[in-house]
This record gives C-alpha cells, sequence and structure tokens, in this order.
C-alpha cells in the first residue's frame, strides 16, 4: 500500500448522522440481523472518510442471540442477559452455533464484498471472557465481581464456559471469512481488568482457540483489548498477527512490549478528536514517528469513535494520515 492503512474502530455507527438516520426506529440487535441494512452502515464510512478497511457492523453478543441466549442491548446500559450463567447446569443453554443460525452474516458480507471491490472487510467478534463477563454478570460490570468469583471460586466451570465461549467465536469468524471477510478482529473489551498472570492461566488458553480455529485460512488475525498495557505481550502470544494497542502506550513501547513477528495497529486518543485540527494532527505526528521502526503498523484510535465525534475530524485524520505517510 503507498501509505499507512487507516481504519477506525467504530466507524460504521454511531458518530455519523446518515447512521442514526437509517437506524431511526430499529433496535440494535434487530439491525444487525438485517443484512441490506449492515451492508449500508458498514459502507457509509468508507464513503464519506477513504478509510482503507470497512469493519463489518455487529456487535459482540450477535453469536449468543442466534443461539438461543435471552438477551438484549438496552439503549444506554449494553448487554443484558436475562439469566446470568453462574451453574455449571447453565452451560448447556451453550450450544454450537452453525452457519444457518447466522445466515444473515453470510447474506451480508456478500453483499458487501461485491460493493467494496478491492476494500478489504475486516469481520469482527467478541473474545470468550468479554462474552463471559456479560454472561456472569448479566450485563456490564465495573468489578466484575461475579465473572473473577467464578474464575478463582470454580476454575473447572470458568474453563469450560472460556472454551465452549471459544468454540462458538471460531464458529462466528469461520462463517465471515467463508463469506468473504479478509481479516477479523477479536475485540476483548474487558480483558484489562485482568492481570498478567491471571490472564496467562485462565483466558489465554481460550483467546488462542479462537485463533487456531481460523488460522488456516491464512487472514489477517487482529488482536485487541482496552486497557491491555501490561497483557501486550500476552495478547500476541495468544495468535494474533496485528496487536491493537490503545492510547495509554506509545506504540514503540508496545512494541518492545509485543516482540518481533507482529503488527501492532492503534492508537491516537478517541478523546483527541475533540480538539482542534492542529491538535489532532501534532497526536497523529506522534503516533507515526513512534510507528516508525515497526513490521507493520495500521492506524487506528486507540478505542472506539464516540458517539459525538464530528465525523469531518475523522475525514481530515484520514486523508493527513494518507498524505504524511504516502511513499
Amino acid at each position: 500500500m503507498p501509505h499507512t492503512p487507516v481504519w477506525f474502530m467504530r466507524q460504521a455507527g454511531r458518530s455519523l448522522p446518515e447512521y442514526r438516520k437509517v437506524r431511526e426506529g430499529t433496535a440494535m440487535l434487530e439491525s444487525c440481523m438485517m443484512p441490506e441494512l449492515v451492508t449500508e452502515i458498514t459502507l457509509q464510512p468508507v464513503r464519506r472518510h477513504g478509510v482503507d478497511a470497512a469493519i463489518y457492523f455487529s456487535d459482540i453478543v450477535v453469536p449468543l442471540k442466534a443461539i438461543g441466549i435471552d438477551l438484549d442491548i438496552k439503549p444506554g446500559v449494553g448487554p443484558v442477559v436475562e439469566q446470568p450463567i453462574r451453574s455449571r447446569a447453565d452451560l448447556a443453554r451453550l450450544r454450537d452455533l452453525t452457519p444457518e443460525d447466522v445466515s444473515y452474516v453470510t447474506e451480508a458480507i456478500g453483499m458487501l464484498t461485491r460493493e467494496l471491490g478491492g476494500t478489504p472487510l475486516i469481520g469482527f467478534a467478541g473474545a470468550p471472557f468479554t462474552l463471559a463477563s456479560y454472561l456472569v454478570e448479566g450485563g456490564p460490570s465495573r468489578n466484575h465481581e461475579h465473572t473473577k468469583a467464578m474464575m478463582y471460586g470454580d476454575p473447572q466451570l470458568w474453563a469450560d464456559l472460556l472454551d465452549r465461549l471459544a468454540e462458538i467465536t471460531g464458529a462466528f469468524l469461520k462463517v465471515q471469512i467463508e463469506a468473504g471477510a479478509s481479516a477479523v478482529q477479536l475485540f476483548d473489551s474487558w480483558v484489562g481488568a485482568l492481570a498478567p498472570a491471571d490472564y496467562r492461566r485462565s483466558v489465554m488458553p481460550a483467546s488462542a482457540k479462537v485463533f487456531e480455529a481460523v488460522a488456516g485460512y491464512g487472514v489477517p488475525r487482529i488482536h485487541f483489548g482496552v486497557g491491555t498495557g501490561e497483557l501486550l505481550g500476552l495478547l500476541g502470544e495468544a495468535g494474533a498477527d496485528v496487536v491493537g494497542v490503545d492510547w495509554r502506550v506509545p506504540l514503540d513501547e508496545a512494541a518492545r512490549r509485543v516482540g518481533p513477528g507482529k503488527a501492532l495497529q492503534g492508537n491516537i486518543d478517541p478523546a483527541v478528536l475533540f480538539a482542534s485540527r492542529e491538535a489532532v494532527e501534532a497526536k497523529a505526528d506522534e503516533v507515526l514517528a513512534a510507528a516508525a521502526g515497526l513490521e507493520g503498523h495500521v492506524f487506528n484510535l486507540g478505542h472506539g469513535v464516540l458517539p459525538t465525534t464530528d465525523p469531518d475530524a475523522l475525514t481530515r485524520l484520514v486523508e493527513y494520515v494518507h498524505t504524511r505517510t504516502a511513499s
């Protein structure tokens, strides 16, 4: 590519007026199951910002809903699970995911790859730890007390729960790759809540299983978590080709923690986009300078686009990075 590639986490959605317009009156989970709508939402930021990749519009709980877990995404709250998973008997509710369960994903990706032409489409799934934390807590949680109580107090039940979720997530990513996704990102939103030793022992085997499930396809695999400065080396070790870095750790330091053989993705603070154009460009320069010696770099934010971001600030940032890195 003649310049550093750029895309943004959560580029498909919340900050775009055209997104709010097409989503009007449609619940989040419902919208994820409508191929035409998913296609339109996924394409919007590619059209508007000129980003180098599309990210499939979905939600991390879609595969759980698809296998019959009673959950809903409550506006302003997030995913809420009707009956949390707390016991061994509850594991029976996590059946295998089949391609038929998510036929709308196959359909949407088929439509998207036709529309996108040479622009890559990134598939997307939530990682086992983050899915488990929603299932065990029953919704978003600040301290993950039920999750950690199971992890420390019943390690066998915890390992079995994560293993089931790894199977489901691997199957969900396979569907996306087989339908035409050219890369995949495993999104572990909550894993920064863990110490490295706990991650290595209690989470890494399940994340590694997901990456292993799709290894044979040869598509790049991205691994991202928030607040994961202490875990960056382990995130790479779990099997990703690209490690996503949030804004708390400079990319040159992240590269030292991750070690050789991996590309990095990131990592401008999403809140910087609310500052002046000059300030955004200065921050972008900092990121690009820190990335100068990397084996590979995908320019991104250090987390998702904030809902009240000015879309023009994103468009200008894409153009700026492309211009600055043009070979």
